[in-house]
């Protein structure tokens, strides 16, 4: 398997092919934007961000990367690159673009998993310390500071976009992708984390009713569920895990005090995963 940065950008300021200079990427209109000595490069521009530092700190990346290090994800890890793979051409190079890519765990290993398929591959995320971390890690892929709402991508340029645990933003989606390409997108089930979730919160909110149509410009191919129980055998795992998630900020004083007394915690993984294919 051969892995390599996916090259189509765009402009984030007008949409026009961007092409390398040296330690720079510039469009025809003469806007240029700088690859960072990690060997990212950061396309969200200043009038574009809603925070002075928008997207996860850099204590949630590194605490979601030392929890998916420790294999605790795996299961889904491995589901989304049995479904990635099935969606590549059956012969020559694959293209795909991580839409909140975090520190790159899901590109990563499907980067070793793929066999035979040569991949041309980029990751976006609106945090800079995500991408930093991802960066650091991998050099055969393509690491973006971007916006899913406006990815620096050119149109009908990808075969796949995956969309795990993040926000997807269907006509982006639609945009950036050739005629069938495909979405894998993952979502928290009802029972996700439900363990943790009871611990910290008072009372837990009813689920939110799935969505049953596809979004405009897509039809869904299939769902699958991966559902299964997950130890926690320390306080640093329960704590990672919690510092990676929005429950650190959502949960109660109260709720983080019980949670910081856990020893351990066996909580249930309840994840949706869905097809959806351009037409």
């Amino acid at each position: 398997m051969t892995t390599m940065p996916f090259d189509a950008l765009a402009c984030p300021l007008d949409g026009c092919p961007l092409t390398p200079h040296e330690k720079t990427w510039r469009c025809e209109n003469g806007h240029s934007f700088d690859v960072a000595r990690q060997g990212y490069v950061h396309l969200l521009p200043v009038q574009k961000k809603r925070t002075l530092d928008p997207g996860d700190s850099k204590e949630m990346v590194s605490a979601r990367q030392r929890f998916l290090s420790a294999g605790f994800y795996t299961k889904i890890a491995e589901a989304v690159s049995d479904l990635a793979i099935q969606s590549f051409p059956k012969e020559g190079a694959g293209s795909v673009l991580d839409a909140g890519s975090g520190e790159g765990y899901y590109l990563r290993h499907l980067a070793n998993v793929a066999g035979n398929t040569e991949l041309a591959m980029i990751g976006v995320d609106i945090s800079k310390w995500a991408v930093l971390a991802a960066a650091k890690q991998d050099k055969q892929t393509r690491w973006v500071v971007g916006s899913n709402a406006n990815l620096p991508v050119l149109p009908e340029s990808l075969d796949l976009v995956l969309c795990l645990f993040g926000f997807p933003v269907y006509s982006e989606f639609a945009r950036v992708l050739k005629p069938g390409g495909r979405v894998i997108q993952v979502d928290a089930g009802a029972d996700h984390l439900r363990e943790l979730r009871e611990i910290i919160y008072p009372e837990l909110k009813p689920p939110a009713d799935a969505e049953s149509a596809a979004p405009e410009g897509f039809r869904q191919l299939d769902s699958t569920a991966v559902r299964l129980p997950l130890n926690l055998p320390d306080q640093a795992s329960i704590a990672d895990l919690l510092a990676m998630t929005p429950h650190l900020y959502r949960a109660t004083p109260e709720g983080l005090e019980k949670a910081g007394a856990l020893e351990s915690l066996e909580v249930t993984v309840d994840v949706v995963l869905k097809r959806l294919e351009k037409v």
